[in-house]
Parts: C-alpha cells; sequence; structure tokens
C-alpha cells in the first residue's frame, strides 16, 4: 500500500518545506509515502474562482487511479484526535486498497467534480491554516500516527 499527499502549488516557505522533508524522511521507515505536486493554474486574474476550482479539479482528477481510496483535506471533513486518526490510518491499511490518496486543494477548495470523487473527507482543525502550513501538519500527524501503530513513545496521552 502507497499513501500519497496530492498538494496544488509547491511550498515555497523554507522553514516548512524543511519540516515536510524531515517528516517525509522519518515516514521512510513505516510506510510508502510521497508528495505530488500539480502546478498552480496560470492567469488565475482571469478566472473566476469557480473556474479555478474547475481547473485545479480537473489537474486533480488527471492524476487519480481509479483504485485509489481519496481523502480531501477539507474544512468540512471529520476530525479526528492523534489516536483516532492512528486508527484511521489503521483502517486503511487493512483495506486493501493499492494507493490512499490525501488531497489538499488550492486556495479556493475544491471543484464539484473534486467532492463527487472522493471517498473521504477529513479536517485537521476547525481553524484555518496556509496550504503550506497544511502540507507539515499532514506529514507530522501520519509520521505521529504511524509511531503510535507500532507502540514507540513518541505520542504522549
Amino acid at each position: 500500500m502507497k499513501f500519497t499527499l496530492m498538494v496544488v502549488g509547491k511550498t515555497a516557505t523554507g522553514y516548512l518545506k524543511q519540516g515536510i522533508d524531515e517528516y517525509v524522511s522519518r515516514l521512510s521507515h513505516y510506510i510508502s509515502f510521497d508528495i505530488q505536486h500539480i502546478s498552480d493554474i496560470k492567469n488565475t486574474k482571469k478566472l473566476t474562482e469557480a473556474q479555478q476550482k474547475q481547473a485545479e479539479g480537473a489537474c486533480i482528477l488527471q492524476r487519480l487511479e481509479s483504485s485509489d481510496y481519496v481523502v480531501l483535506l477539507d474544512e468540512h471533513g471529520k476530525e479526528y484526535t492523534s489516536m483516532d486518526f492512528s486508527s484511521y490510518i489503521q483502517k486503511r491499511m487493512s483495506s486493501g486498497a493499492r494507493r490512499v490518496v490525501f488531497v489538499v486543494g488550492g486556495p479556493y477548495g475544491f471543484s464539484p467534480d473534486v467532492y463527487s470523487r472522493a471517498n473521504d473527507k477529513l479536517s485537521l482543525s476547525k481553524m484555518t491554516f496556509s496550504h503550506e502550513m497544511i502540507r507539515l501538519i499532514f506529514t507530522e500527524q501520519l509520521y505521529r500516527a504511524c509511531t503510535i501503530l507500532n507502540h514507540e513513545p513518541y505520542h504522549h496521552e
């Protein structure tokens, strides 16, 4: 099984990229994980929010395989504690899916087509974070889930 984090745009902020790289490196000891970047849409000033979401959505959908289990990181998704998220990851690992893809959308969220394709929605907080910060928060929480599943002392309850 492979886990993928699909994101729109690059991580430009150095300290966030450094943190993401650190957790991606740590994750390699537990699971197959990668980050796929979708290029930012060009000339967005000429597009409405709906058109930008549609264009980003088309790029996201092109990268998905029919067998993927797709989880949108979305403000309206279900919230989990770190312990509950580790159980969620364990269920995904036992599900038989070849790939679980977590998706961070663009600045205006997801198109209706992407919502239709999703198997699940997950919220990392009721608070709003930048898209770059969400990448770091997600990779850290996925790493934390792996340490919980392996009964390692990283997480304290």
